[in-house]
């Protein structure tokens, strides 16, 4: 039997380019060429030559971050050539993507998230107005972008006017949540059909981050990552069950990874990644590796589950 001819797909336009392709280099250097007849593609300059080389690739790993990418935009150039991929589809990429629409059915699945205001930026309330109704501080987010882009915290009515210019400048609609302070935690979801929980990982920002935006997910020694995270046996089973919750509540697929912050006891869920980083020393293979499973075995399942019928 020959090798499974592979499309390994990152870069693109987004504003996480940067990421993307690091991701994909290390992705590339841990896959087993003995198995696999990789075939990489930049969406920014080789979509062309994907669509043309469709017909020869027996599965892709989508490695993208971001718009284009993460949203839904790629699965649906995928499913359209018949290729299949590791992850979530269409649907769920777009849902999990937008804020928004993700905390409105993490609440209709029973999952406790921040209190919050979204809106478009021609009904922007005043900062005034969302201090009275949430409070200071708050997280002001743009409502369909990742890796903490375009995020800011506000303690004042005047950071929160800046805070709201700078989303407004990615998005035209954001969000913006009580500030929850407590233990960063993430939660991470490997299977299909049959669902596994990994281990928690814990997040601590270096004391110069407020929270962990992204030059602290991505500046090296500016966050410490413990895996497993340093909670008992009863809450980290309850932030473990509220990932698996989170990532049925989108109609996620094959891999997703959920942002969690506890405080006294309860547990606030924030995102889920349905892309999460995927460097070897990334939140989810970091998980992955605390459960037994080293970066180039991981990959090996991705694309396993990614070939899986539904």
């Amino acid at each position: 039997m020959g090798k499974m001819r592979l499309a390994l797909i990152a870069g693109g336009k987004s504003s996480e380019r940067e990421v993307s392709l690091k991701s994909g280099a290390q992705v590339y250097a841990a896959l087993d060429q003995n198995k696999y007849d990789i075939r990489r593609y930049d969406p920014l300059t080789d979509l062309e030559q994907l669509v043309r080389e469709g017909k020869e690739i027996d599965a892709a790993l989508i490695i993208m971050h971001g718009r284009g990418g993460e949203d839904g935009a790629m699965q649906g150039l995928l499913d359209l050539l018949g290729i299949p991929y590791q992850g979530s589809g269409v649907m769920a990429s777009a849902v999990a993507m937008n804020k928004e629409l993700s905390k409105a059915l993490y609440q209709l699945s029973g999952l406790q998230v921040p209190r919050a205001l979204a809106f478009h930026r021609l009904q922007a309330p005043t900062p005034e107005e969302i201090a009275g109704r949430l409070g200071l501080p708050v997280v002001i987010k743009p409502a369909t972008e990742g890796s903490s882009i375009g995020v800011t915290l506000a303690r004042t009515p005047e950071e929160l006017a800046q805070g709201l210019a700078t989303a407004f400048g990615y998005d035209s609609r954001v969000l913006v949540e009580e500030f929850i302070q407590g233990t960063e935690v993430t939660g991470g979801v490997l299977g299909n059909t049959v669902l596994q929980a990994l281990p928690l990982v814990e997040i601590i920002p270096a004391a110069d981050y407020t929270f962990f935006d992204y030059e602290a997910k991505y500046q090296p020694g500016a966050s410490k990552e413990i895996c497993p995270a340093r909670l008992d046996a009863e809450l980290t089973a309850r932030a473990q069950q509220c990932a698996l919750t989170a990532h049925q509540a989108l109609g996620c697929r094959g891999y997703s990874r959920t942002d969690m912050l506890v405080r006294d006891g309860e547990i606030y869920v924030l995102e889920t990644n349905t892309i999460p980083g995927m460097t070897a020393t990334s939140l989810f293979p970091q998980a992955a590796r605390a459960a037994g499973l080293e970066f180039p075995a991981l990959l090996d399942k991705l694309i396993q589950l990614a070939l899986e019928e539904d």
